[in-house]
């Protein structure tokens, strides 16, 4: 689990860094291009062209629907949402994750529902009664690039737990580029030349996004995915939730709006975290 506490810190920056120097000044699909560029850039050196034809197509698959797909609704909720109504609206994401993965093994539990309703439930209360009246479209957003998200761990989850001899360091590389097919026509078709970064922090903040952000950090996610039970991953997407928000507070000043309901939220989610481990332990 501990790659993903370390990645759920690293994501944490995101929400803040997209949301107030990228989301409105630089064109979405433009960010969206370099940062898997990028990303791919990190793990091409790494791939083993000689796997077979199959699991090549099936990660490319994956990483065009988790990151490709993902980003450019994700991207585009930040012109309708503030930055701690984006990270509300990934509340759903859990559900998407251990029921996709359910669907996939063919053995649904019911009792995980439980565990992760109850970290659902904690993401709610920490943003509840702070939502404008204007987030239709950017709800609409959030909920398609959760369940992009969501299916995206699931199927990299079942996939690699169905092979064998696999370094997933050699394959990742087809995770990633499954995702810049998807860029590279997202900004072809789509995008604005002419709202490119103008500025040092803008394309350092994109270096980041793609390096770290993406480049290691999804790699090491959906690495720490197959090593956890798919109820404890689907929690663990709710943990972003007061991690960015506490961060969003932090480091870039944005005040906690109700910090009683932020700290009983999160007690809510950590709550879940510690049940989930409790049934995994009776019912193993």
């Amino acid at each position: 689990m501990a790659y993903l506490v370390i990645v759920s810190i690293i994501w944490a920056f995101s929400f803040p860094l997209i949301g107030h120097y990228l989301a409105g000044s630089v064109d979405n699909y433009f960010s969206i291009l370099v940062r898997f560029g990028l990303a791919f850039l990190v793990f091409a050196p790494l791939i083993n062209w000689k796997i077979c034809g199959a699991l090549k197509l099936k990660l490319i698959g994956i990483g065009a629907i988790q990151i490709g797909i993902m980003y450019i609704c994700y991207y585009q909720s930040f012109l309708y949402l503030s930055v701690s109504e984006v990270a509300l609206f990934t509340i759903f994401t859990p559900f998407y994750v251990t029921l996709i993965y359910d669907i996939c093994s063919k053995h649904f539990r019911a009792w995980y529902l439980l565990s992760i309703f109850i970290a659902v439930l904690g993401a709610y209360i920490i943003k509840y009664g702070s939502i404008n009246s204007h987030f239709l479209i950017g709800f609409l957003l959030i909920q398609v690039a959760n369940l992009c998200f969501g299916a995206g761990q699931s199927l990299y989850k079942f996939v690699i737990e169905n092979e064998s001899n696999i370094k997933q360091s050699e394959c990742f590389g087809y995770f990633y580029l499954g995702a810049l097919m998807v860029g590279a026509f997202s900004f072809l078709f789509f995008g604005n030349g002419e709202n490119l970064p103008t500025t040092a922090i803008q394309w350092g903040i994109l270096f980041y996004l793609g390096i770290i952000a993406s480049g290691l950090s999804y790699f090491l996610w959906n690495r720490g995915a197959c090593l956890v039970d798919s109820g404890i991953l689907a929690i663990m997407n709710n943990v972003l939730i007061p991690l960015a928000i506490l961060i969003n507070f932090l480091f870039f000043g944005r005040d906690i709006e109700n910090s009683i309901q932020f700290a009983i939220g999160s007690v809510f989610i950590a709550t879940s975290l510690l049940l989930h481990l409790k049934l995994m332990k009776r019912y193993h």
